[in-house]
Order: C-alpha cells, then structure tokens, then sequence
C-alpha cells in the first residue's frame, strides 16, 4: 500500500501510546521532519516521561513546527494527538501558514498497544491510559475531517502499517517550478475577442479566430490570469480559444473572480446575474449543452495560482503575498480571486484594497491583474497588467523572462468603469512614491546581500552605522545613487629593487589566473566621478523620481556631490549633454539617461583642501627644512663626518624637491567651466542595459567616439591591449608604462581584456592600479624611496585591500543591475550601503 500525501503537509500522527507512531515517523520521514513531543518534553526538563513539563514540551513543539512551515517545509507531529483540542492547535498552525493538514492514524487494538507498553523499558504508563487514549481516538476518529485534515490514512492494525510500501509526496498542482518558460502572460479579458486574437498575432503567434485555435510559437507558453468572462462582446469564445489553447498544452490558466462566479452559476447555484455575468449567461444561451458542461469541468479544474520557473515567477489574478506562494489553502485561494480588503469603500463605492505590494519583499516577480490599471508599472518586483480593455483601455501582455510590454487598445469602451482608469493628479510612477523615504531596517544591522558575482557579501554591523551616518550626512540625493565604484588594488609588490609597483605583478597576476589578454588604461591625474546625464528635466523625475530642475548629477566614489556649486555643476552638465547630443548619442544607444564610470580633472578640483593643507603644507615645510638644514652643515662641509651627513640631507632635500613636483603635476588653475576634462572609460548603463557584458576594448572605442572636438569636455583615455604570451607585447607595454611616469604620469589601470573574468579560484580582479615611481611618493612621503624605506614598505601586505576590492565590485555591479531592471530602491540602496560600509573596513588607506 502506498501512502499519497502533498508535497507540503503537516502531517499529524494520532495513535495511542504504544500504536507504534515513532517507529512509523522514523521509518518514513528524515530526522529532521519529525517534531516529537517526548523529545521536547526532555528538552525542557531532561527526562522525557515527565508529565508535569507537558505544557512547555507542547509550547515548543507548536513553536518550532510554527517555523518549519513558516519555511515551507514537510512537518510531522509525533505525539499521541488523540485529543479533539489537542489536534486544533496543530490544525490552527496549518491555516496560519496555508499547509494542507494530514492525518495519519495508527488505530490499533487496545491489546497490541497495551502489549507494547508493557515491553517498554524506558517508560512506565499505567494500563489505563493507554485505554483511555484508545477509548478518546476512536469516540473521535469520524470527526477528522470536520476539524480541517484534508487527507486521512487510516492503518487498523500491525499487518496493515507493515503492508506499507511507500510515502509519496505529491507536487501541489500550483507548483510548476520546473516550466521556465519563455512566457507570454496576458491580462483580464473580460470577453474582448478580437481584441484577444490581434494581441496574439501581436505577439507572434499564430490565430484561427473563426476556430478558436492560436498555435503560439517560438517555444513560448501563453499564461491568463483570469477574469476571461463578463461585460465584454463574446464571452464564449474567449473561453473556447483559451481551453483549447490549454488543452494542447499551449496555456496555462489561473482563475478569476469572474470566472468563479460563472461557476457557480454553472452549478446551479443561487447567484446574482450583476457586474457583467448577464451578459455572459445570455451569451452562453446560444451554446450547447455540451460546451457548458466543457467549461463548467474547465472552471472547476482552474488552480489559485501558479509558481513558475524554480519559482522565480508567480502568476494569479489579484497577486499573492510571499507568504502564500506555492502554499494551498482556502484563504490562499481567497486572496489569488479578491485581493485582500479594508472592509471600506471608496469615493466610487468599491472596496478599498490593501496594497500588498508595497509591502512586498519577496524574491519571484508576481505577476496578477484584477484592479484595472491606466498602464503596467513595476512595483516591488510586481506588476498588474489588467489595463481595462473592457473599459475602453487596452489588453496587455507581459513577456517573461524579457519583462517586455505589450499591449493593443480596445475596439469599443464596452462599459463604463465605476472608477476612471485614469485619475488626474495620480502619480507617474508607484515604485518612486513609494520609494521616497527609505526603511531605517532594510539598512540597519548585520548585513547579507546577495549579488550575482559574489553569492552573498557580508557587512559587519558595526560598519553599518559609520555608513548611514555618511549617506544621511553627507550623500547627495539617495535617489540618485545608483552606482558606487569599487576600490581598486594595487598590484603584487614589485621585486625590482627601485620599484614598489611595477607592470610585471598585474601581468604575473592575470597570467597565473589563466587569462591571456588584458588592456591597459592611461591612469589620469583626477578624480573618480559617476556622472549620470539625462536627456532633459522630465527624464529626471520620471525615471529617477527627483522634483528638481537638473539634467543630472556628478558625484564622488563615496556618493557625495562633486562640485558644491549646483548652478556649476549643472553648467558642466550641460556641456557633457551638449557633447553627447551632437554625436547622436540619445539616437544610437535608444536611451534618454546614461551613467558614466570616469575621471573629473584636474585633481585639485576636489582635492584643494588636501593639497593645501596636507601636501603642499608638508611639501613646504619639509623644503624650507632642507633648505636651512643644508646651508647649515654646508658651513662645515671641511669635517669629513660632516660631509657625509651634508650628502646625505642634499639626497633628502632632492626628494622633498621630487615631491613637491610630483603633487603639482595634478594641479592646473580653474579659471571656467572649459578648463575641466570628464575622462569616461566606462559606459555602465542606458535606459534597460548595462554594459558589463562588454569588453573594454568596446567600452574605450564606444566612449572614444564622444570624445575631442572644440569646447567638448570629454577626453579620450589612452589604452593598449597586451598580449601576455607575447614577450614583445609585453616589453611593449612597460615601455608605455615608462614614458607615461617618466613625464609626471600617474601610471596606468590593468584590465583582464573581459570586464568581468573568474578564474579557478574564482572572481578576478577588476582592475589593478600601477602607480609611477614618482607619483607613490606623495602617498608614501618624500623619503619612502630610500633603501632602508622601500625595503620595509615591499612586506606590505594586499589580501585584504584585494578581498575589499572584490566585493565592493560585486555590490557596484548588482546596485546598477537592480536599477535598470526597476527593481526596487531598497535593493539598490542596499548594495550602494553596502559598499560604504566596507569603506569602514581597516585597510590601509595607501594601498
């Protein structure tokens, strides 16, 4: 005999002790599964036959079967369970988390179980117990399914619990994991025909309409979500394109309210002939008899709701909370027809909604109609595509997984809707109001986020203070903080014996890691800058929900505003926008915003008050110094002892020179707006794209195209590809590398040639600085290069500037990814944190 029960059950043993319940559980169920009462009851008191700590033993097994079904997780209770109360809590437990109830009752003869109780060793209960449980099990085993168990397996005896050959665990009929899809998921129909077949043909599949047949094509699923019936032209035929379409296993279907009205109606039921289900029942008076009991099989057969694609996609008419998903239950269904109500009405006398979306927080995109909308807007990773064609709207589809729109306008307003589709004064767009303040919790704590490149990342709570105090202190306007560049390593610790860092260690580094190209990028003297340009005003409060007249923002890697003048920065703007605008740039990459990963120069725009106060300070105290020093031990250069120390401070002092020179390389007067140079070496993302797909050559030779020219303020960046299992491409390269330092040059960037590359140990390096001789000694101070200095500052050590690189990389990444699939601003805002939390990490900062 083989035992059939749901996939996700509470599975609830009754039995009187000694029936034989543990040995059944233990059998059949894994270890984990089984939740026992005596095994609670030693938990909380050490001894698992005292009675007297019943009452904590049963609080927490509720507790802890409470939080394996909050999991979605197969839960069997072991404990006698013969009592009606004893049940309704665990009954109660499955309706709190939508859990199918099942019971499995071991109703053995009193001698068997009194037989059994006697052999124990570990447990003395007297006789009449075990008849009392007996007497209680079978005075109540008829009601079981009155108090909620919806499969019950009766086993009578020993024979019959050994004639047991398997427990098999049913998939529910909602789970539908395993189709991926593509899908092709349309909105509320309500009886709109034609317009049905042209959104069809729309989307590529073939139409019959005088046959009601549509042969979808390119291996794609079409999915309805209901409310195929009422108010609209030609309710049966709908009907009879969508059952043959799922017939053939072209479709899916989900029900509706509508839908389920017609039902019941079907059935004979007592039901209101409103809302739109005259029209359907006069129209099914000119079909068969036949064709009613069709659709009356089909309607009863529809499942709440579906969860698709290793349950990345949910589809159900009103949506679904992520508690519910994948879940069977009454009030599951409830919620898939109606929604979840206040009890209140609205000015228009419908029922006033909970918005349960905004609440969301669940990882698969839910997809429902229901609540006719003027258009689709994402919303919390959800999004209600009913767009009112029985109201004179249109009828909407979503492609999945492309989360592209489509949509055909309707034919007729067929009826008037009680509420407008379109009210004046309503927002443009739900996820921006909603986003407008953000949850201190979403923010606060420790901190696992997952990303694509990196599984999850992980911020210490301690570092998540220090960053919310920057991004509410001194970030520009959160909204805008899309992106955040990583730290960049530096390279492996040169073995040459003038050199900290050298070309080599890069090159070493990729080559061990398997990759064979790489490009190099001219370093420039400037600063990191994330420049986001909008084509005008409106794209600015429309797609990233900011009332301001602006074109954009340029703000620094740790998400504060670049220049503190906003009529300045907006004036260079301008002229960014200008440049983009007279190459075509809007036209060519179909975008109407565009965010730029570049180097603002020159550096003293930013770094004044460093130059001033720390490098220039220094720098003139430590020349003035030498300078005397000098004049002093030259007035007893006679004295051999002397000589030596007066050689040894002329060595020093040419350093001191050196750094002087090295800082004021990054230094040229700002007289106007043309004297800065936006140096763009990546394009990071257009309205629905990033560009982490392409290789650098294609970013340099993309963003080269919008460089130079009179008045432009955007510069090309030098670059080379380096071939490294070519000694002369890679002699080449440091050569490059030599004259760019040699000049004053910073040094240059070295790239695995694809922007994102893994190696066999995993996630490479993004990019490794090798910075010039001479430039490092403003970060190591004038005297770093003598002997004695570079000795001890080549023990330095990189792993955890490397560590930190790698995951503020990965947070970048997933932060822009998240906004160009208009995924919440929690989800951004969590990575961009994220990533100002790891600043707080104790690395040294000269690395």
């Amino acid at each position: 005999m083989k035992i059939q029960m749901p996939e996700l059950s509470l599975v609830v043993m009754v039995g009187a002790s000694g029936s034989g319940k543990s040995t059944f559980a233990r059998r059949w169920f894994n270890k984990a599964e089984v939740v026992s009462s005596d095994a609670c009851r030693e938990m909380v008191s050490n001894d698992e036959n005292n009675l007297d700590a019943s009452d904590d033993a049963f609080d927490l097994l509720h507790y802890m079967v409470g939080k394996r079904l909050k999991r979605g997780l197969l839960t069997v209770v072991d404990a006698t369970n013969v009592r009606p109360e004893d049940r309704k809590k665990l009954v109660a437990l499955a309706r709190e988390y939508h859990v199918l109830p099942t019971a499995i009752v071991l109703n053995m003869p009193e001698k068997v179980c009194l037989e059994r109780n006697q052999q124990r060793t570990d447990r003395n209960l007297a006789p009449h117990m075990v008849t009392s449980h007996v007497s209680l099990l079978r005075r109540n085993i008829s009601k079981l399914r009155e108090e909620g168990f919806r499969k019950i397996f009766e086993l009578r005896d020993p024979q019959h619990v050994a004639a047991v050959t398997a427990i098999e665990r049913e998939p529910l009929w909602n789970n539908r994991h395993s189709e991926e899809g593509p899908f092709d998921i349309i909105g509320d129909v309500h009886g709109c025909y034609e317009e049905l077949c042209k959104l069809l043909t729309l989307l590529g599949h073939t139409v019959d309409a005088a046959a009601y047949q549509v042969q979808v094509n390119d291996g794609r699923k079409l999915v309805f979500l209901g409310d195929l019936a009422d108010r609209g032209p030609a309710t049966p035929a709908v009907y009879k394109l969508v059952m043959n379409a799922v017939n053939d296993g072209g479709a899916l279907c989900v029900p509706g309210n509508h839908d389920m009205k017609l039902l019941k109606f079907l059935q004979g039921k007592n039901v209101q002939l409103v809302h739109g289900l005259e029209k359907s029942v006069a129209q099914l008076e000119g079909e068969d008899a036949a064709f009613r009991e069709q659709l009356r099989l089909f309607l009863d057969g529809l499942i709440s709701h579906y969860v698709l694609d290793n349950g990345k996609l949910v589809v159900a008419h009103a949506g679904l909370k992520e508690e519910m998903q994948g879940r069977a239950s009454g009030g599951v269904r409830e919620f898939c027809l109606y929604g979840e109500t206040t009890g209140e009405t609205d000015e228009f006398g419908l029922p006033v909604r909970y918005n349960w979306a905004a609440n969301y927080r669940g990882k698969a995109m839910v997809v429902y109609g229901h609540t006719p909308v003027y258009e689709p807007q994402w919303f919390n990773n959800t999004i209600d595509i009913d767009t009112g064609c029985v109201f004179g709207g249109k009828l909407t589809a979503l492609r999945y997984p492309e989360r592209e729109l489509y949509s055909v306008p309707a034919l007729a307003t067929y009826v008037e809707p009680t509420r407008p589709l379109r009210i004046p004064g309503e927002g443009n767009s739900l996820q921006h109001d909603h986003d407008d303040v953000l949850d201190i919790e979403d923010l606060t704590g420790k901190q696992l986020i997952p990303t694509r490149l990196l599984n999850l990342v992980t911020i210490r709570e301690e570092h998540t203070a220090a960053a919310l105090e920057s991004m509410s202190r001194f970030s520009i306007h959160p909204k805008w903080l899309i992106y955040l560049p990583p730290t960049m390593s530096p390279s492996e610790t040169s073995t040459l014996p003038e050199y900290l860092e050298h070309p080599t260690g890069a090159f070493s580094y990729y080559q061990k890691n398997g990759i064979k190209q790489v490009i190099c990028e001219e370093k420039h003297m400037g600063s990191r800058a994330v420049v986001i340009v909008c084509k005008d005003s409106t794209v600015v409060k429309r797609r990233f929900g900011i009332e301001e007249d602006s074109i954009g923002t340029c703000y620094t890697r740790t998400g504060r505003v670049f220049f503190s003048d906003k009529p300045t920065e907006q004036a260079f703007l301008g002229m960014v926008h200008a440049a983009l605008t007279a190459r075509n740039f809007w036209e060519e990459m179909e975008t109407d915003w565009v965010c730029l990963d570049s180097e603002l120069m020159p550096w003293n725009a930013k770094a004044q008050a460093l130059l001033q106060q720390q490098y220039a300070a220094t720098g003139a105290a430590a020349v003035n110094a030498m300078t005397e020093t000098i004049a002093a031990l030259t007035t007893g250069a006679d004295n051999p002892a002397i000589a030596a120390l007066l050689k040894n401070y002329e060595a020093r002092a040419e350093m001191c020179h050196q750094f002087t020179d090295a800082y004021r390389q990054y230094c040229w007067e700002v007289k106007s707006l043309h004297d800065y140079k936006l140096a763009p070496f990546h394009l990071l993302a257009t309205e629905g794209k990033t560009y982490f797909d392409k290789d650098h050559v294609w970013h340099m030779e993309q963003l080269g195209r919008y460089c130079g020219g009179e008045g432009n303020p955007l510069v090309a960046t030098s670059w080379k590809v380096v071939n490294l299992e070519d000694a002369e491409s890679v002699a080449e390269a440091i050569g490059w590398y030599t004259v760019l330092t040699a000049k004053g040059g910073e040094g240059m960037v070295v790239k695995s040639l694809s922007f994102i590359e893994r190696g066999e140990r995993g996630l490479l390096q993004p990019a490794i600085k090798i910075r010039g001789r001479e430039y490092l000694r403003i970060i190591y101070g004038p005297e770093y290069t003598l002997e004695s200095n570079l000795t001890r500052l080549k023990q330095r050590g990189l792993g955890a500037k490397r560590a930190l690189a790698l995951k503020e990389f990965a947070l970048g990444v997933q932060a822009i990814e998240h906004f160009v699939a208009k995924e919440p601003l929690r989800k951004v805002h969590q990575c961009v944190f994220g990533l100002l939390a790891l600043e707080s990490e104790p690395v040294d900062p000269r690395l």
